[in-house]
């Protein structure tokens, strides 16, 4: 029998996605963005243009995803999100247009506490009563 080790790393990714509950999805979004929005600022602080650009496409396509799906109806909570993520991408096109890496980083720097607040969110839900 063969085993595919290539393909391993992708099945349990996958896998990890299929099986998550919400709140660990929100934050693999989130540590996905702030992977995406580093390799950004590295690329960008070396004059690797396209590559920037394709990491900064990636961390938009997160945020915009984190922003369409967020439910509207919980409230306070979901407008102040909503605020967050329309201010992230605000930052992310500064940062795109005076090349700046710094405007990204403080993007990563929001949503690493955001980030945390899931994270503490997930454990608390599955804590026992």
């Amino acid at each position: 029998m063969s085993i595919n080790l290539a393909a391993s790393p992708q099945a349990y990714r996958e896998s990890a996605v299929l099986t998550a509950p919400p709140e660990r999805l929100v934050v693999m979004l989130y540590d996905g963005a702030c992977r995406f929005l580093h390799q950004a600022a590295v690329t960008m602080a070396g004059g690797d243009i396209q590559t920037s650009h394709d990491r900064l496409r990636r961390a938009e396509a997160i945020i915009d995803h984190l922003l369409a799906t967020l439910d509207m109806s919980q409230g306070e909570i979901a407008q102040r999100l909503e605020s967050i993520y329309i201010f992230c991408q605000r930052l992310i096109a500064e940062g795109r247009i005076r090349q700046d890496p710094e405007k990204l980083e403080q993007v990563r720097g929001l949503l690493r506490e955001l980030r945390e607040a899931w994270d503490q969110l997930g454990g608390a839900a599955a804590a026992p009563a």
